[in-house]
């Protein structure tokens, strides 16, 4: 018994000291973080960025129903595009991208150099200054490459196709009122979703 208790008298305040180490109220919620390559770009986001992806810069766009080209594309049998569209908007996504990594590619060489400056301690308020200057210029331009993608399909489609990718995406909210659901029964759907207030 006696040694039991000399066991744990040992290991308790070990287990303690890590238990209240790891609920401090100042634990970073960027602890781990630390390791990454540049510090505020994870290893997605670089990959993200060197393959010309959207990185969510063309939201706007997209979530108020303005096609993106590769979604197009992906979804061309479904949508209908016809030969001429396919063509016209695989020329957009080619330039679109190939636009994307150039300034992706940039984006990362900014952020790894103002990374250096803190790492090695040599920033100074000025090269602060130009940095994050150079930073906001190359995302602008990343964000307006995407986004004028998007204003370029607007061209190429008709409204019904425009219609269906945004249903095909998810993003159409139709009135439930005048949509009832095939096999629903109609009176009882509208009752369950107010319709008859």
């Amino acid at each position: 018994m006696f040694r039991m208790l000399l066991i744990l008298a040992l290991l308790l305040p070990g287990s303690a000291a890590q238990a209240s180490e790891s609920a401090s109220p100042h634990h970073s919620k960027y602890a781990g973080q630390q390791s990454r390559a540049i510090k505020s770009l994870s290893a997605e986001d670089i990959a993200e960025l060197k393959r010309g992806g959207g990185w969510g810069l063309a939201k706007a766009a997209e979530l108020n129903g303005v096609p993106g080209p590769i979604h197009l594309l992906e979804m061309k049998d479904e949508i209908g595009l016809d030969e001429t569209q396919r063509s016209a908007i695989s020329a957009i996504y080619r330039r679109m991208k190939s636009q994307a990594i150039i300034h992706g590619e940039r984006l990362i060489d900014l952020e790894r150099r103002l990374e250096s400056g803190f790492r090695d301690r040599t920033i100074t308020d000025a090269l602060l200054r130009a940095s994050l200057s150079a930073i906001a210029e190359t995302k602008k331009e990343l964000r307006y490459v995407h986004l004028a993608a998007h204003i370029e399909t607007l061209k190429i489609l008709a409204e019904k196709q425009i219609r269906t990718y945004n249903a095909l995406r998810g993003y159409s909210n139709p009135d439930p009122c005048a949509n009832v659901p095939k096999g629903h029964d109609a009176e009882m759907w509208r009752r369950h979703n107010g319709c008859e207030r």
